[in-house]
């Protein structure tokens, strides 16, 4: 069932939470597929429902900033973060707290947690409407692109899901940054996952943290979207491409105001989505998984990339690209 953000419909998705049900709903990142963090069958339910490896974590969503102390600890240069950029697009890596209620699946097992305190309404309205902490990766089918509408959900998951809540599209478009704490850099923490919050901006608050990880390759990752395969369309994915490449491509993703003119006279025989005509990366990372998935839907079996400057958000969309142009293991799709 889908039912625009009401509050009536976020009630009714709070109700559904309780007893056990799925819910997806958005975030200023992209659209969460929800269940109650605190029971186990709930959150085994997503891990079904995606096809997602039970060796994953989740990140657990917080209603409240002050409502993470009952999840993890939360200290130090990790406080200076989560003091300056939640509610907002960043997720925290830290221990569990003593007495904590979430789930052992939710966490993989780990000794440590993924906390978020998302900055959209319906999100913390109907995390808080809960009354508990909520586990919500992205509403679809594991290692795909994100979803970013209502509709990119209802596409993957609409049998698997009780309930979604149309919030409309999301904002941001790329997932949350990750940070951890690391007592080893001289900043005492590092960057997981680039995201809605950049590293330049981290950088202003705790100092010289950087980006310490492209993927995990052969073996379990510590935090979400750490698989070296992942947000990967059907088609075949070439990055940084030349006229050559573009030339010989089904479709083209392109960037900035030269982006359809480096395809020239192929414009009339590809499918050209361009996702900042202008060169905004804010626009472009907003972009990056609809028109993914528009592409995809398009037919097209592979699709050039231009080249994106890899600064501020850029280093975040230029991380998804990657893994979506990662080889897989999918039947009848390779990457290269």
């Amino acid at each position: 069932m889908r039912l625009a953000a009401t509050t009536q419909a976020i009630r009714r998705a709070a109700r559904v939470l309780a007893g056990g049900g799925l819910v997806a709903f958005p975030t200023e990142t992209v659209y969460g597929l929800g269940a109650d963090a605190t029971n186990g069958e709930a959150v085994a339910g997503i891990f079904a429902a995606k096809g997602r490896p039970h060796f994953n974590p989740l990140i657990v969503h917080v209603a409240a900033p002050e409502d993470a102390a009952s999840v993890g600890l939360i200290a130090g240069p990790l406080a200076l973060i989560a003091d300056t950029f939640w509610p907002g697009p960043i997720t925290i890596v830290t221990d569990l707290a003593a007495a904590h209620p979430i789930a052992p699946l939710a966490t993989a097992g780990l000794p440590t947690v993924a906390i978020r305190c998302p900055a959209h309404p319906v999100a913390c309205d109907l995390i808080g409407a809960l009354g508990r902490p909520v586990v919500a990766p992205s509403a679809n089918r594991s290692g795909h692109v994100s979803p970013t509408t209502a509709d990119h959900v209802a596409a993957d998951l609409g049998r698997e899901i009780v309930l979604v809540l149309d919030g409309g599209a999301c904002p941001v478009g790329v997932e949350s940054t990750i940070v951890a704490r690391d007592p080893d850099h001289p900043a005492g923490v590092v960057v997981l996952r680039a995201g809605g919050v950049t590293v330049e901006d981290i950088r202003k608050v705790v100092g010289a943290t950087e980006l310490v990880t492209a993927g995990v390759v052969g073996q379990k990752p510590n935090a979400p979207g750490q698989l070296e395969s992942h947000y990967a369309p059907s088609a075949e994915v070439w990055l940084n491409a030349t006229p050559e490449m573009i030339a010989g491509a089904d479709a083209v993703l392109a960037f900035g105001p030269a982006g359809l003119e480096l395809t020239g006279s192929h414009q009339t025989s590809q499918t050209v989505l361009n996702l900042s005509p202008q060169g905004s990366l804010v626009a472009a990372a907003a972009n990056l998984f609809s028109h993914l998935r528009a592409l995809d839907a398009a037919g097209a079996k592979t699709i050039a990339v231009q080249s994106i400057p890899k600064v501020g958000l850029g280093v975040a969309i230029n991380d998804r690209l990657t893994r979506a142009a990662a080889p897989r293991c999918r039947p009848g799709t390779r990457s290269t």
